[in-house]
């Protein structure tokens, strides 16, 4: 068919259909470990972690050693005395502003997703974008192609292993129109 373009994320999704977390598995894994660089220890937040990708950077997280903690609701939820190192944001909005105030001096937000934005007429604005500077907070967006070409076997091999020895699990809702 001369001239049909097809995205990347529709060749992801149909290679991926029968990979347990399929497409939001690739996006957890290249936004945790290829965005953020983890290291054992480090202070994670995941907002709509029990959703399709949330959930997944959770466990990666918590396999890697970090102290996880995550939020599937409103930003009264996001206060750590101690701060937070990672955050990865799938929600933005209000939640990005609460979570800027509480990020530790040189931690790092992957973005992949605004999901408090995406029906709104008129997007809201983030207030706290200064903390960016005074804590020198690195705040990265990206999408999953971006690592697809460099990472994909990397990942394919982490994620069966973890997978096979019992360590992620992952729920999986489809619902039909």
């Amino acid at each position: 068919m001369k001239g049909w373009k097809i995205s990347p994320i529709r060749i992801l999704q149909e290679l991926h259909i029968h990979i347990p977390p399929g497409v939001p598995g690739i996006c957890a894994y290249f936004g945790f470990y290829e965005v953020y660089n983890p290291k054992p220890g480090e202070m994670v937040y995941v907002s709509a972690a029990s959703g399709a990708i949330g959930q997944l950077v959770g466990q990666f997280a918590k396999l890697m050693g970090c102290y996880v903690v995550g939020s599937a609701g409103s930003e009264e939820k996001v206060y750590f005395p101690d701060g937070i190192d990672i955050y990865f944001e799938n929600v933005g909005g209000k939640m990005l502003d609460a979570v800027l105030v509480n990020m530790r001096l040189r931690g790092r937000i992957a973005v992949c997703g605004m999901v408090s934005q995406y029906n709104l007429d008129q997007r809201e604005g983030v207030k706290n974008l200064m903390c960016l500077i005074q804590k020198r907070i690195r705040m990265e967006g990206f999408v999953v192609y971006d690592y697809y070409d460099e990472y994909y076997s990397k990942f394919l091999q982490t994620l069966l292993r973890y997978v096979k020895e019992g360590k992620i699990t992952y729920v999986r809702h489809c619902s039909r129109p």
